[in-house]
């Protein structure tokens, strides 16, 4: 049986240009017995409370009886599609079976998962067996997703009585670092336990703050060959048995996963939302340039703009950064100096702080003018303003609301700064010479809102603080925990555990950003703001 996967970029609520998608792919698929697309790909995933809406459900109907009334012109061609499906007893997550002018069959996902960004206990309906069709003489199970990843072992078990030749799964399935690994040897123990080949087909596209990263492959046992690139739009044909010998998967590593992912993140936010062109605080820091290098690999140079707001803080060589920054990339870069702006403002409010020391209110006046800026520029062209914060920073609330927060997306939000300077010397070895320049990526970073000011007086080493968030957030671990299994000073601990508690009303205002660690702040991180729990309670 010749079968293709159609890994295609769908866009949430699209559902005419979704199923277009479909029915432009059916000639191609004309020598193949089966067509396989991703989970929900009709309505675009996740479509959230759009589920909840009669009228969208409705709309999803009609688009799906269009595709049936079109397939009747390929009686040979099996489509196996994922869409929300209306029954007597509510809604499901369902695959279609379409062949012929008709609907076939309809499996129901039996494991709805409801963790992390997954909240799909709220609007679908649990199935409660096993299917088996028979396509082109091969008996195909289909499930969903989570179906596979079945902990317990009873959807495996039913799976296995139905006798199937072949398991297939559809899927949407985030990215994080690691995630393909892990989905290999997920789906391979599933193989294994059944004895059967299983071909995994999963979503491609970025969807808010989710990138979802393709992927798709054939696991028969510990054997799995790479059918689909990550990250990539496409049709791909394989036949089943005969799957062919190939090299089997090689791990690409964390670093190039990363990077593509965020180009694939900002290129699908940009473009989805309908926006022309991005602007981009540059300040000659590695966050600032990094993010300008991903816009333009995501969106060409043409459609990037850079912004400097030097003011009286700014050295001389951030400033010649800037400057070569935006030469190598080839962007414009507008120059607007605030120095006379900050002045206006330290003159009008000199009365109200007459007798008070200099502080962060005058430090964040800055960032705060520069916000104002970047967001007239947006509101006067259109341009999406794209903030250049990273994990770190957001985790202990390390930035200015209204000021560095301000914009419409946050490329680098789940990125910790140790991670932002892998990156960037990453693209820089992609890129064969030093496009973002290394007097950024060596120099200690710093907000320059005062002189001598750095990132690190006013935390702890980035190495250390990342890793304490990591351990904290990403790992769940207690203070107690994180003292008795890290070599770190007690009193850094509770300086950087009281900061992200601390920070929580902040995160809650910063624009979506892009998802790369299995924990993000956001979905998979809800915490109270009025909160007095403290974290380094020691039971």
């Amino acid at each position: 049986m010749r079968i293709a996967l159609g890994q295609f970029n769908p866009t949430v609520g699209d559902l005419e240009g979704n199923l277009s998608k479909v029915i432009d792919s059916l000639d191609e698929c004309q020598d193949c017995s089966l067509l396989i697309l991703p989970e929900m790909f009709i309505t675009g995933y996740p479509p959230e409370d759009l589920l909840l809406r009669d009228d969208f459900i409705t709309a999803v109907e009609k688009k799906i009886y269009s595709l049936i009334r079109t397939s009747a012109k390929y009686r040979h061609l099996s489509i196996l599609m994922g869409s929300p499906y209306r029954g007597r007893k509510g809604l499901f997550n369902a695959c279609l079976w379409i062949k012929g002018g008709n609907l076939q069959d309809v499996y129901f996902k039996r494991l709805l998962p409801n963790y992390g960004v997954f909240d799909e206990k709220r609007y679908f309906i649990e199935g409660n067996s096993a299917k088996v069709w028979e396509i082109d003489g091969i008996k195909v199970a289909p499930t969903v997703c989570e179906d596979v990843w079945d902990r317990d072992g009873y959807v495996l078990s039913d799976l296995a009585e139905v006798k199937p030749d072949v398991v297939i799964n559809i899927s949407a399935s985030p990215f994080h670092v690691g995630k393909l690994k892990e989905r290999i040897n997920v789906i391979s123990r599933a193989s294994v336990m059944l004895g059967l080949p299983i071909v995994y087909a999963n979503l491609v596209g970025g969807q808010d703050e989710l990138v979802f990263d393709g992927g798709a492959f054939f696991v028969h046992g510990k054997k799995t060959k790479l059918l689909s690139p990550q990250f990539d739009e496409g049709l791909v044909k394989f036949d089943f048995p005969r799957i062919g010998k190939g090299k089997g998967w090689k791990y690409r590593g964390p670093i190039a996963e990363v990077f593509d992912a965020l180009v694939l993140g900002v290129r699908d936010y940009v473009n989805k939302n309908g926006f022309d062109k991005v602007l981009i605080g540059l300040s000659g820091g590695v966050d600032s340039s990094l993010t300008a290098a991903i816009a333009v690999e995501a969106l060409g140079n043409d459609r990037v703009v850079g912004v400097s707001m030097p003011s009286r803080y700014n050295s001389t060589y951030t400033q010649r950064d800037v400057r070569r920054l935006s030469e190598n990339l080839k962007i414009e870069c507008l120059w607007i100096n605030i120095e006379n702006i900050f002045s206006a403002f330290l003159s009008e409010l000199s009365p109200i702080f007459d007798g008070l020391p200099l502080n962060t209110a005058e430090e964040n006046l800055q960032a705060r003018i520069r916000g104002t800026l970047l967001m007239a520029l947006s509101n006067k062209f259109g341009w999406l303003v794209l903030t250049t914060g990273n994990k770190s920073e957001m985790s202990v609330g390390y930035a200015t609301l209204y000021g560095d927060m301000a914009g419409g997306f946050a490329v680098l939000k789940d990125v910790p700064k140790t991670f932002v300077w892998r990156l960037a010397r990453y693209y820089n070895r992609i890129k064969g010479g030093s496009v973002i320049p290394n007097s950024i990526i060596r120099r200690p970073p710093s907000a320059e809102l005062r002189y001598g000011q750095t990132d690190e007086e006013s935390l702890l080493p980035y190495p250390v603080l990342d890793k304490i968030i990591d351990a904290y957030v990403e790992e769940r671990l207690s203070y107690s925990e994180i003292v008795g299994n890290l070599d770190i000073d007690k009193e850094g601990v509770k300086k950087i555990l009281h900061l992200i508690w601390r920070a929580e009303y902040k995160r809650r205002q910063a624009p979506p950003g892009i998802k790369i660690t299995p924990l993000a702040f956001g979905k998979d991180w809800r915490m109270p703001i009025t909160n007095k729990f403290d974290p380094c309670f020691r039971y």
